[in-house]
């Protein structure tokens, strides 16, 4: 007896596909696990996308752990991009912790960006961050290299919109280089360093961040350079600067000046030169009009011997007028 072929393959196909589209086993474990979701609503999360057996297995889990969370609200959270699994792994966490943490804000920190699961954890276990190393001066000029440790504790309530570990280091580091700086000396910094960390404390660096700061310990500090004497040293350096300055102008005004009077004295010079050019013509023709004897030019040329004369005795190495 010859089977059908045709009908038997098309009857193997079509219980293929509702096997596909009926997941009955998923339906069984979640019937016999205690949650109640209809075989019509895993067919509907197929068509729209969602793994039923991502929802179904979550809603197991929860339901062990005494959740009461619906399948529509884990859908719901999936198709909004949130990540499921680790939703209720946290809301889990939270209940045995005694952490308030309900489903809403729970599906609300994930979408924020924020690892949820992570933050129960740092909520129930403390952890640690380290500063970079912060430079600060002490009042009497010394440089002071100072790197904290700070203990800190998630904030649920504040996960949302409340600002991250950066922030929490920077006003860390902002409050350090405050206090070193308000010190008289870095001596006093070194002798007493928990000083710092209470002064840092009491500014509430916390507010506005999705954390809660437990304690402030100073790791290490170290001493830099003399930053007031480099100060010092680079102003007395500017200043010499300036003098030297202000003296090479006042030399070139002295320069400028001495220059001048050369050139006006080499012009005074040519004038008596071209007058005393004047004087043989002046003679000459005195000469000839009777107004000059020649008693009176010899008058005047032992006149003129004796300047010479007196000239040469003052400055026997100057030039003797002729």
């Amino acid at each position: 007896m010859d089977f059908p072929i045709l009908p038997i393959a098309v009857a193997a196909i079509v219980l293929l596909v509702l096997l596909y589209f009926f997941p009955i086993n998923l339906w069984i474990t979640a019937i016999f696990s205690g949650v109640r979701i209809s075989l019509l609503q895993l067919v509907f999360m197929r068509v729209r996308k969602v793994p039923p057996s991502l929802i179904v297995n979550s809603l197991i889990t929860s339901s062990k752990a005494g959740l009461q969370i619906t399948p529509n609200e884990l859908e719901t959270h999936y198709l909004a991009g949130g990540n499921v699994p680790k939703v209720i792994k946290a809301l889990i966490s939270a209940d045995k912790a005694n952490i308030p943490l309900d489903f809403k804000q729970a599906t609300a920190i994930d979408l924020a960006g924020r690892d949820v699961f992570e933050a129960v954890t740092t909520s129930v276990n403390p952890k640690v961050i380290s500063t970079p190393n912060v430079a600060a001066v002490a009042q009497d000029g010394i440089q002071l290299i100072a790197k904290a440790l700070v203990t800190v504790r998630a904030n649920i309530t504040q996960l949302v919109g409340g600002a991250g570990e950066e922030t929490i280091l920077a006003r860390v580091g902002e409050g350090i280089v405050t206090s070193i700086g308000s010190s008289l000396s870095h001596k006093e910094v070194l002798e007493n360093p928990d000083k710092i960390s209470k002064l840092v404390l009491q500014k509430g660096l916390d507010a506005g961040t999705a954390f809660e700061i437990l304690s402030i310990d100073i790791a290490d500090i170290d001493i830099g350079e003399n930053i007031g004497a480099k100060l010092q040293t680079d102003q007395a350096s500017a200043d010499l600067k300036v003098a030297e300055a202000r003296a090479e102008e006042r030399r070139a005004m002295a320069v400028a000046m001495e220059q001048e009077f050369r050139a006006k004295t080499q012009e005074a010079k040519a004038r008596v030169v071209d007058a005393e050019a004047e004087i043989p013509k002046a003679m000459a023709e005195a000469f000839r009009s009777g107004n000059l004897g020649i008693m009176d030019y010899y008058k005047m040329r032992n006149i003129q011997s004796d300047t010479d004369m007196r000239d040469s005795i003052a400055n026997p190495d100057g030039p003797k007028s002729s």
